[in-house]
This record gives structure tokens, C-alpha cells and sequence, in this order.
């Protein structure tokens, strides 16, 4: 691209394609460095390219940069803070004791649903993990949707008494 129409372009877009990457980094320098680079990579274009919508080229250009500057700059931003505040900041693991008390949970709930009749494992198994509604169950085992209900009634049943008292 000749260099009078590359000025030519600059002179015609500079102002609006500003006011755009201004907007969009709010950061005024930084938009002055994302314009010029938008111009750099337009003229490196190979002579081939289409460039019958040079406006539109330009934008797309200016917003991959901008997508880019905020990569970047999101993988470096980092938070300074002193030692002593680091005290401050939340462990979001689970305390052990609890972790533990709901394996066990867990373990008890999982022998008490394999000690359940095959019919009533299979309608509790359809309804509470695989998340069929009564009337799915009834249809899928061919049976009426008060069995299902009475099953169901019985699994959980059961569960909650393995649960709450796993000594028995």
C-alpha cells in the first residue's frame, strides 16, 4: 500500500478509531498505542488482501488488538498486598472433619440404597440420580405412579434410618 494512501487512510479514520479504542481500554495511551499498531498491522497486509471496506478493516483490526490487550493484560494483572494481610484472605476448603463426616455419609447412603430390593434400587436409582419424574418411572417400568410414590417412600425411608443411626 503506497505510503500517500496509508496517510490518506490515517488522516480520514484516526479520529473515530481514537474515540473507539478510547472507549474501549479506557486508557487514553494506551488507546494511542493499540491506533498505531491497528495502522502498522494494515500496512503489513499482504498487496493481495481485499480491502474494498477499508473502514470496516480497520475496526476489526482495532478490536482484535483490544481483545488482545486484555489477555494480556489479564494474565499479568497481579494484586500486591502486604504479608501480614494474607491471614485475612478465606480458606474456601471444606474443614476436614466435615469433608469426612459427609464421605461417611455418603458411604452409608450408597450400602443403604444397595441393601434395597432390585425393584425399589431401580425406581429410587430412575427418579433421584437419573432424574426421571414419577410418571417417567411408571412408564419406563410399566407400573402405576402411586407404586412408584410407595418405593420411593421406602428408599428414603430406609436411607434415613442407615443414615442417622449407621450402628444398627
Amino acid at each position: 500500500m503506497p505510503d500517500r494512501d496509508v496517510r490518506a487512510l490515517f488522516l480520514a479514520h484516526r479520529r473515530e478509531l481514537e474515540v473507539y479504542l478510547t472507549r474501549q481500554v479506557s486508557c487514553r495511551d494506551t488507546a494511542a498505542d493499540l491506533l498505531q499498531e491497528t495502522f502498522v498491522r494494515l500496512v503489513q497486509q499482504p498487496p493481495t488482501a481485499d480491502l474494498s471496506n477499508v473502514r470496516a478493516y480497520l475496526y476489526r483490526i482495532a478490536r482484535n488488538l483490544v481483545i488482545d490487550h486484555f489477555r494480556r493484560h489479564g494474565r499479568r494483572q497481579t494484586v500486591i498486598m502486604p504479608v501480614e494481610d494474607l491471614h485475612a484472605i478465606a480458606d474456601e476448603a471444606v474443614p476436614i472433619d466435615q469433608a469426612l463426616d459427609a464421605e461417611q455419609r455418603l458411604m452409608l447412603l450408597r450400602q443403604a440404597i444397595a441393601d434395597l430390593p432390585e425393584r425399589t434400587r431401580q425406581i429410587f436409582t430412575l427418579n433421584r440420580i437419573d432424574g426421571l419424574t414419577y410418571a417417567e418411572v411408571a412408564e419406563f417400568l410399566g407400573i402405576s405412579e402411586s407404586s412408584v410414590q410407595k418405593h420411593l417412600a421406602k428408599a428414603l425411608l430406609h436411607a434415613m434410618r442407615r443414615i442417622e443411626a449407621p450402628c444398627d
